[in-house]
């Protein structure tokens, strides 16, 4: 059973320091045993980067829909593990106003980061939080979980405007805003006419991601993780994605070259 010294001793073998922009993305059941359970993982995490940005996505995307549009950030469970629901319940914790993926924060800059996302359009719109991560240069700690569950990488593909990525229409979302009026959006959801589920084909770019160190593999309790850094996705993505666009659902595999050339690509939209 770990203990919250032992965790946060892993944390610091990783090279993590205490100001650092953390998302984590997590599955409580590979972390295994756990002195306090998946309370104390939340303070290991709160604790280790109270100089920093510690965040965890908050999404509600498999819930909010045409029948269940209101969304009301003080009370709207997340639909991605007990991780971020147990944060989101902790004192100075804010949530950021997006109907369907959210991000929750915690730290010194994490109003001030959240800010804004209930004018976003799309899931991961270009210039909010999730697109970010890369200018705050943060890290993405998948602990126990494969870039499937990496929603950094949606936003890498809005940014490089990749085709068949968006629902046709958008739907239509009510936003609780603070002081209890309600805001009324549209919304584009992920969509893709081939596969019900986009991010599983994320986990292509995994050898990528190791062979140019953009990824390296870490431990916490039990959990194999994979360890980011965003800025360095965002390019060796951006490179794969200079060669053809759409690769990641049109090919079974990445060649390697696509991402040795010494040259990176940045296909920004326009």
């Amino acid at each position: 059973m770990y203990t919250k010294q032992d965790l946060k001793a892993q944390l610091q073998a990783m090279g993590l320091a205490h100001g650092d922009a953390v998302m984590l993305h997590s599955s409580m059941k590979a972390i295994g045993e756990v002195e306090g359970g998946a309370d104390t993982v939340v303070d290991v995490f709160m604790e280790y980067f109270s100089d920093g940005l510690f965040m965890t996505p908050a999404h509600t995307w498999a819930q909010m829909s045409e029948t269940h549009s209101c969304f009301d950030p003080e009370t709207e469970p997340a639909c991605v593990g007990i991780i971020p629901n147990l944060f989101l319940k902790r004192s100075g914790v804010v949530r950021s106003l997006h109907p369907t993926h959210s991000i929750a924060a915690a730290g010194p800059l994490a109003a001030e980061y959240v800010r804004g996302e209930e004018n976003c359009t799309t899931p991961c719109t270009p210039g909010g939080c999730w697109d970010r991560l890369r200018h705050i240069h943060a890290k993405i700690l998948l602990a126990g979980v494969t870039h499937i569950r990496n929603t950094f990488i949606h936003s890498i593909e809005e940014v490089l405007d990749v085709p068949e990525r968006f629902t046709p229409e958008p739907v239509s979302f009510q936003i609780k805003m603070p002081g209890g009026s309600l805001k009324q959006v549209w919304m584009y959801r992920h969509y893709n006419p081939h596969t019900a589920h986009i991010s599983e084909s994320f986990d292509k770019l995994s050898e990528a991601f190791y062979a140019t160190g953009a990824a390296g593999k870490v431990s916490f309790g039990d959990a194999e993780c994979i360890l980011c850094d965003a800025e360095q996705l965002f390019d060796i993505t951006s490179r794969v994605l200079s060669h053809e666009r759409n690769c990641l659902m049109d090919r079974e595999s990445i060649p390697a070259e696509w991402w040795e050339t010494s040259d990176i690509i940045v296909l920004q939209r326009q």
